[in-house]
């Protein structure tokens, strides 16, 4: 699958539980929208998926890619410590200057 490189980099970091590597996929004012909360900006993000990497273990397998006008969807079989495990999401993300400006995460 050819993913940009910014969404390989962040499936990467997810793979080896590093949220440093992955808060660093996103721009300084980036968003993320998860299970009904935002999160702003890098320090945000960082600590909402190293808490999440902590409570569920969550590996990301990509299963599909697809490119939409402004916004590139990721759909991936998400597998961890969590009740239903395995389930595919999908990452609606939203690129600028190779680094994501905002990603919402739905089922």
């Amino acid at each position: 699958m050819n993913l940009p490189k910014v969404i390989a980099d962040l499936v990467k970091a997810q793979s080896t539980f590093d949220s440093v590597a992955y808060a660093n996929c996103f721009s300084a004012t980036a968003i993320v929208l998860d299970e009904g909360k935002t999160y702003n900006g890098r320090t945000e993000i960082q600590h909402w998926i190293s808490e999440a990497n902590e409570k569920y273990k969550v590996v990301m397998k990509p299963v599909s890619f697809e490119e939409k006008e402004t916004t590139s969807i990721l759909s991936a079989e998400i597998s961890g410590t969590f009740d239903g495990s395995p389930v595919v999401l999908n990452y609606h993300f939203e690129l600028k200057d190779g680094l994501i400006q905002s990603l919402k995460i739905t089922v």
